[in-house]
């Protein structure tokens, strides 16, 4: 039998060589991640920071992400392979060699770390280290594979971009960001496990124990719910917890009314589909409330935290 490996790496180059190493950092995340940022920023400084200070801890930032994007396909590579989602990833087509991904990745988060502490704070350079260490050793080595709760915990990874954003402008930390914290932490099962449930199989062959692999979809959706309303209930908690006015209140009640309604539809969805002889278009329609749910959250954290960065720019 020919050797997986070798097969791979007798595929041709699909796209040049610098857009594999961008794929490698998955810069999808790593946009989402900079959404969070800059708010964070804002708050912090109780207005605009200075395009200075924004620019550096962005291409910072997105240095360490890309970093830690990058150790997890290394990590990941065998179970990319049998994942349709992640089949044509970079290590897997062999456009790029495990060697070279090693060294792009520990040069990118070495870089990143120096970058934070020559041209930010020692703090935030310091949160940096442990934003790639907890998604690289904690989620992708030590949970991901282990335990059904593995995106729970590993989502704390994804947090700390507004920790770093606050650090960079202040040097230390307050109530503040730590509620925003908590609520890109509790957005993450509600963010990913929509997404799980519609490629349940693959994160099954791939033996990767997601929620929606080991629990039905109902147990799923009603977990979406209670994470997203503990969600809400945060991004409502920053107000008195900071300066933020009516137009961040009004913004954070409104998205998360219409983010739970999301919720709450998928939840009826797979109810329906739970029931006997249900399946065909029930079952399609519940593939596509959780990816409008998947969808719908993106929107959800972009406009939070778009009206956090905006309320502290207004005039009144």
């Amino acid at each position: 039998m020919a050797d997986p490996e070798a097969q791979v790496a007798l595929r041709p180059l699909v796209r040049p060589r610098w857009k594999a190493y961008v794929a490698l950092t998955k810069p999808r995340i790593i946009e989402l991640l900079l959404v969070t940022t800059i708010p964070a920023m804002i708050l912090a400084e109780g207005g605009w920071p200075g395009i200075s200070l924004v620019l550096l801890t962005l291409v910072g930032g997105a240095a360490a992400a890309g970093s830690a994007n990058a150790y997890n396909m290394i990590l990941d590579r065998d179970i990319d392979r049998v994942m349709n989602r992640t089949k044509t990833r970079p290590l897997v087509t062999g456009e790029i060699t495990t060697r070279q991904a090693w060294v792009f990745s520990t040069v990118l988060g070495a870089g990143s770390i120096g970058w934070f502490a020559a041209f930010v704070n020692l703090p935030a350079a310091g949160l940096t280290l442990g934003a790639i260490l907890l998604y690289v050793i904690f989620y992708t080595m030590v949970l991901k594979r282990r335990t059904s709760q593995n995106i729970v915990w590993g989502g704390v990874a994804g947090c700390m971009p507004v920790l770093i954003g606050w650090v960079a402008v202040t040097g230390s930390l307050d109530w503040a960001p730590f509620v925003l914290f908590l609520v890109v932490f509790f957005w993450t099962p509600p963010h990913y496990w929509p997404l799980s449930m519609k490629f349940k199989q693959d994160y099954a062959r791939a033996g990767v124990p997601m929620l929606p692999v080991v629990a039905d979809d109902v147990r799923v959706a009603r977990q979406i719910i209670v994470y997203a309303a503990i969600m809400v209930a945060c991004t409502l908690a920053l107000v008195p917890l900071s300066e933020l006015g009516w137009i961040y209140t009004g913004v954070a009640a409104l998205a998360g009314a219409w983010f739970l309604a999301g919720c709450l539809t998928l939840l009826r969805r797979v109810k329906r589909l739970a029931q006997p002889g249900a399946e065909g278009n029930i079952a399609k329609l519940s593939k596509q409330a959780a990816m409008k749910l998947f969808h719908g959250s993106i929107t959800y954290l972009t406009v939070v935290f778009l009206a956090v960065a905006v309320d502290p720019l207004l005039p009144w």
